[in-house]
């Protein structure tokens, strides 16, 4: 499957739930000790023999111990617009004529205008819109309606698309590389971009569709939005109505479900749950006459971390006038003026990569030679 094949790109800087963002990943670095310098070239010569020996074992299990785990950066999910989409892949669900389009209209617009959606953050980007239950002629009265002449070159629109594994996967792969700044991508709907004749209501069948939109989305830190239905059966849980099984929701990073008490009404709830973000609960209501959905009032207020004196200390060391840093952990330690062991610092910044770069558009970066371990620190400047 060619989405299997693509490899991740660059990240872009974010905001997830947790407050990590997307850095580079590099699963070569490391901290093994408190000093700043490596074992020997015999001792590391000897460390990769007996490795490759452990591979070629036919019951080699690879893991990693906690303290691995801790040594290493990893890319985390950046934010599209902060508290409610991240890199990754949901559904977002609904009955028909509920007004999905519009709120889908709504997200593609502020994305890519940079437009504050409501009380969240939005980070501005290039927005892939697939209306493929819609025509021109609709889309264009729809979305004059809500915003009038106030057009943007960075919302594109398409009414027709292949389907998945028979042209999909290229055309989304090709859109992206003509525009590396994509942040979102809607499919209107999911149904319309299933493979043909692939078999319906199967829970595996259903697991791989979102699980390889959601590689495709992980690769290249993007968020992908699928519009689909719920069923007519309520049930105790709602997220139990989305149409179809169960692997939907269990392949996808969360959902977002639109629901009326009445299909005449013009208030609705927007229940929001994933795996990496508080769950939450929106009142909207719908303006009349523009047709754009508006707050009310959140159920659930967002949680936000508190300020960590780390990272404000390696803000306070990279600024505009000093936009870059590197040295070892020790000597970070010392600049920082902080009582703390360089490799306990080192894994600290590992784990909170994420979040110095977006509290604080600052980079970490860190790497090792013969010679020792190495920070990088670099005041981040978005285009």
């Amino acid at each position: 499957m060619i989405f299997e094949q693509e490899k991740a790109t660059v990240p872009i800087p974010p905001v997830r739930a947790d407050g990590e963002q997307p850095i580079q990943k590099n699963t070569k670095q490391s901290v093994s000790d408190d000093s700043d310098k490596i074992n020997d070239e015999d001792y590391d010569f000897e460390k990769i023999q007996r490795q490759m020996e452990r591979l070629s074992d036919p019951s080699f299990m690879p893991t990693f111990s906690m303290r691995e785990l801790y040594e290493n950066v990893y890319d985390s999910r950046p934010p599209i617009i902060d508290g409610l989409f991240y890199a990754g892949t949901y559904l977002f669900v609904g009955a028909p004529k509920v007004g999905k389009s519009f709120l889908m209209a709504q997200l593609a617009y502020h994305v890519s205008m940079g437009y504050d959606l409501w009380t969240y953050s939005v980070k501005k980007g290039t927005v892939l819109y697939l209306a493929l239950e819609d025509t021109q002629k609709r889309l264009q009265e729809r979305l004059f309606r809500m915003y009038g002449t106030d057009s943007t070159e960075n919302l594109h629109f398409t009414i027709c698309a292949k389907q998945l594994g028979n042209g999909l996967d290229e055309q989304l792969i090709g859109f992206v590389k003509e525009h590396p700044d994509t942040k979102l991508i809607i499919i209107d709907t999911l149904q319309k971009i299933r493979e043909a004749g692939s078999e319906k209501f199967s829970y595996a069948t259903d697991y791989d569709i979102v699980g390889r939109l959601k590689r495709f989305a992980d690769s290249h830190h993007i968020c992908l939005l699928l519009v689909h239905h719920t069923r007519k059966q309520q049930a105790d849980d709602k997220f139990d109505m989305i149409s179809g099984t169960n692997g939907l929701l269990g392949a996808a990073d969360g959902a977002f479900l639109l629901q009326k008490e009445k299909r005449t009404s013009d208030s609705a709830t927007l229940d929001i749950s994933g795996r990496d973000q508080q769950d939450q609960r929106l009142h909207l209501t719908r303006d009349l006459d523009r047709l754009i959905w508006n707050l009310e009032k959140a159920e659930t207020e967002l949680w936000i971390e508190p300020p960590d004196p780390i990272l404000e200390a390696v803000a306070v060391l990279v600024t505009a006038e000093r936009p870059e840093w590197s040295g070892t952990p020790t000597e970070l330690v010392e600049r920082l003026g902080i009582d703390m062991k360089p490799n306990v610092l080192s894994m600290q910044l590992n784990v909170k990569a994420g979040r110095l770069l977006n509290e604080h558009q600052v980079r970490y970066e860190s790497s090792r030679s013969h010679a020792g371990r190495n920070i990088k620190l670099t005041l981040f400047a978005e285009a």
